[in-house]
């Protein structure tokens, strides 16, 4: 959340983003303690307050976590200096609160605790179900923690203020960090009790590690209620009760070779509006500075590789905030789109243009697809290449087209139920396609008018 942020939301919107933010603090420190109940270890960054806590002396776990995280804003401020935003200072008030909720929620789950003499058969799968709905709920928290965008916890501040310094991605500096405070933890056990404690430091602490940052993504996708509770409620009404004035905008999502973005040219000609792909990339690479040959080769493509990187690393802060390059492209297209979309008429193609506008009243989302023979032919002339390297593109560009999907929207590419419409432009053709989708739209125009009772 960026100072410039804050000018752009009403002291209404603000408030209720605050609350919500301070709610979500309880169910992050009640997923926490919850999982430190399996006695398998805690997370990783509960590490080392956790272990001090358990040795023999009068402060708690909450009193440990505000001293750890007074750490972490003092270190932010030396490494970013000028850079430091003055609001993350409320960071501090944000650290007694967690604190001070640590050890209400250590409290409130202590009769969970699993009773050493309970029989191995018992107690172990007791423990590993309590390890996990922990960290789920330490995950959902941290998810709706990302779209208050606010404020963050200094334990995540202090890793992206390192990346940010080091210009290096979020999420491996995240796994350093946390690897980091698990060492510190252990050699803080191992110099107070000479032994190892698996209760201290064990394998819960492990699986939290990749567990977490894994659930994270899989709850983002589904907090758009979050968002719309949280937003500018003028904007949530003008959603639900669209302008008579209407504008289509359509998006086309396409598989490779199948046509879609010649359907694309021939639907902007024939509804007399702007088309947009071009100029998107363009556009972000003139914002981030990057090669327009760059943002073209990396917008809308992730390896299957990468795909299980990003899948493990930590998303628990903003793709805003995030330095790395995708999150970049991703949000500068992002908010290229909506800018786009809300001056007038126009034909988007790709880029999650469906995902971006899934609450636009005006966005009609359209999919083309075809046969691999239609598909491969167009390949095979447009590129000169053989039946077989054809193939290998084809399924190349689309598999790195569905990772993308899958990486920012949580979502199925090629789902049907994310669009409106599903085109085959290997049984209509071009032309055909173009013609079904434009009365698609007119008939969409016009239920919006009148909406059927």
């Amino acid at each position: 959340m960026t100072t410039k942020s804050y000018r752009h939301r009403s002291a209404a919107e603000l408030l209720r983003r605050y609350v919500a933010f301070t709610a979500v603090l309880f169910v992050i420190a009640f997923g926490t303690s919850l999982s430190i109940r399996a006695n398998l270890g805690s997370s990783p960054i509960s590490c080392p307050p956790y272990v001090l806590s358990l040795l023999p002396g009068a402060w708690t776990m909450g009193s440990y976590v505000m001293c750890m995280h007074i750490f972490f804003i003092l270190a932010q401020i030396l490494l970013l200096r000028r850079n430091y935003e003055k609001i993350q200072l409320l960071q501090i008030l944000v650290s007694f609160l967690f604190g001070w909720y640590t050890d209400l929620t250590m409290w409130l789950t202590s009769f969970l605790q699993v009773p050493a003499d309970w029989p191995l058969y018992v107690a172990w799968p007791l423990r590993f179900i309590e390890l996990l709905a922990g960290g789920a709920i330490l995950a959902y928290g941290i998810a709706c923690e990302v779209h208050c965008d606010v404020l963050m916890l200094a334990g995540e501040g202090f890793p992206l203020a390192i990346a940010k310094v080091l210009k290096r991605d979020f999420g491996k500096v995240k796994i350093c960090s946390d690897t980091g405070l698990v060492c510190i933890g252990a050699a803080i056990m191992l110099v107070a009790t000479k032994s190892w404690h698996w209760d201290m430091v064990g394998i819960g602490t492990l699986v939290s590690m990749f567990f977490v940052g894994f659930m994270v993504r899989q709850f983002n996708p589904h907090l758009s209620w979050l968002d719309r509770m949280l937003g500018d409620s003028t904007a949530v009404r003008s959603s639900e009760h669209p302008s008579s004035v209407y504008h289509p905008v359509v998006t086309i999502s396409r598989e490779y070779g199948s046509g879609g973005h010649a359907v694309a040219e021939k639907l902007a000609h024939s509804l007399g509006v702007k088309l947009y792909d071009r100029k998107l990339i363009d556009q972000t690479a003139h914002e981030l500075g990057f090669s327009t040959e760059y943002v073209a080769e990396n917008e809308q493509n992730i390896s299957t590789a990468k795909l299980w990187e990003l899948i493990f690393t930590d998303k628990s802060i903003p793709s805003s905030m995030n330095p790395s390059h995708d999150d970049a492209i991703f949000v500068s297209q992002s908010r290229t789109i909506r800018e786009l979309a809300s001056e007038g008429p126009c034909v988007i193609v790709g880029r999650l243009a469906d995902y971006i506008l899934r609450d636009n009243p005006n966005a009609f989302h359209v999919f083309v697809t075809s046969s691999e023979e239609f598909a491969v032919s167009r390949v095979r002339h447009r590129y000169h290449l053989d039946e077989k390297a054809a193939k290998e593109r084809i399924e190349q560009v689309n598999r790195g087209r569905a990772n993308h999907c899958l990486q920012y929207s949580g979502r199925r590419w090629s789902d049907a139920r994310n669009y409106h419409l599903v085109v085959d432009a290997s049984s209509v053709g071009i032309q055909g396609a173009s013609r079904i989708i434009e009365e698609a739209v007119r008939l969409f125009r016009q239920e919006i008018k009148n909406p059927a009772h």
